[in-house]
């Protein structure tokens, strides 16, 4: 497993679209036709898209991904199809330094981006990051932009992108965690959206017959009780544990353990008077009220969630709300529907 830090809450993170990318990069290489990988190195002002984010170009015109809100990504697609993109050497381009440019692509005000323009000659590189991705690793790429030489190495959840005019380093892979308590069916949409926005998912379920239904590709199944699973991962900054079991035994042991961690969110499935009992069987043991307090219980945004897939919706809302800092563990103690007795 990775050793997350809590700086790693505040660094860049790969998503499921710059996932894609690569993924896309691979498979035109059948193609035979001239490939571009293009990447946000520096944003100012207001930026639709963060540093790192890519863009894969193909010049015939099609393209995956994103590095703005749509009118730069156009203007690269134009480029690729009339040629005017390099094919033996990296370009360094901006868009939005002047008020025209900014109006013309559709910046927000004030925002501008760089990006570089990179060819892509090999899928070599791009197959050995996706298997180490697939193997839950950090990797960091660095690109020589005068040579096109490209060097893998491990990286830390640390590694943030870096340009220094000579050099692109950037970082891909996941850097948080969900462990889902439970293989039920609202875990199976949760599973499932959750992969989409670039959480590593563990599931656990010491009950042989919840297990046998699973079928959630690429996650990983844990059969120990919650309280060691907990414990055997090593939860820390960039880790969320939530309890879905509706069997207070095994979600109550998840959260003794979990509570005391550097988890960034901690919730459980249940009513607000479930909930409530939760709360007073947790002071039973050895945690503070200030711990007990960080459970977000009923777990989830409040918008009328009855459904499993409405369910696992209200929940991934208050982890990107969380997790972008919008809202904070200790304030968005939230009130979600009665959706158990």
């Amino acid at each position: 497993m990775i050793a997350y830090q809590r700086e790693a809450i505040l660094g860049e993170v790969m998503d499921s679209v710059d996932l894609s990318v690569l993924k896309t990069l691979r498979e035109w290489q059948a193609s035979k036709l001239q490939l571009w990988l293009v990447t946000v190195i520096e944003t100012f002002g207001s930026s639709p898209r963060p540093k790192g984010a890519m863009l894969a170009l193909r010049s015939d015109g099609l393209s995956v991904g994103s590095v703005s809100g749509g009118c730069v990504e156009d203007d690269l697609v134009l480029r690729a199809k009339l040629g005017q993109l390099p094919i033996d050497r990296c370009d360094f381009i901006s868009y939005g330094v002047t008020r025209d440019e900014a109006q013309r692509f559709r910046l927000p005000c004030g925002g501008t981006m760089s990006l570089i323009i990179e060819p892509v000659q090999s899928a070599t590189w791009i197959e050995n990051v996706l298997l180490q991705i697939q193997s839950h690793q950090l990797v960091k790429r660095t690109l020589h932009l005068n040579s096109l030489k490209i060097e893998l190495g491990d990286a830390t959840s640390t590694d943030n992108v870096s340009f220094d005019g000579n050099t692109l380093t950037t970082v891909y892979g996941p850097r948080w965690r969900l462990l889902i308590i439970g293989a039920g069916q609202t875990s199976a949409y949760l599973a499932r959206m959750s992969q989409a926005l670039d959480y590593q998912v563990i599931i656990c379920d010491p009950r042989e017959d919840m297990r046998q239904t699973w079928d959630v590709q690429d996650t990983v199944m844990m059969t120990e009780m919650p309280d060691d699973a907990v414990l055997a991962l090593q939860i820390d900054a960039c880790s969320a544990v939530i309890a879905l079991t509706h069997d207070p035994k095994l979600d109550d042991m998840a959260l003794l353990e979990a509570l005391k961690s550097p988890a960034f969110y901690i919730g459980a499935l249940g009513s607000k008077v479930n909930n409530a009992k939760r709360r007073e069987r947790l002071a039973l043991f050895d945690l503070s009220p200030e711990e007990i307090a960080r459970l977000h219980g009923p777990v989830g945004l409040s918008i009328g969630s009855r459904t499993p897939p409405e369910i696992a919706v209200s929940i991934l809302a208050d982890l990107i709300a969380v997790r972008n800092k919008q809202l904070s563990p200790q304030t968005s103690q939230l009130t979600n529907q009665e959706i158990c007795s």
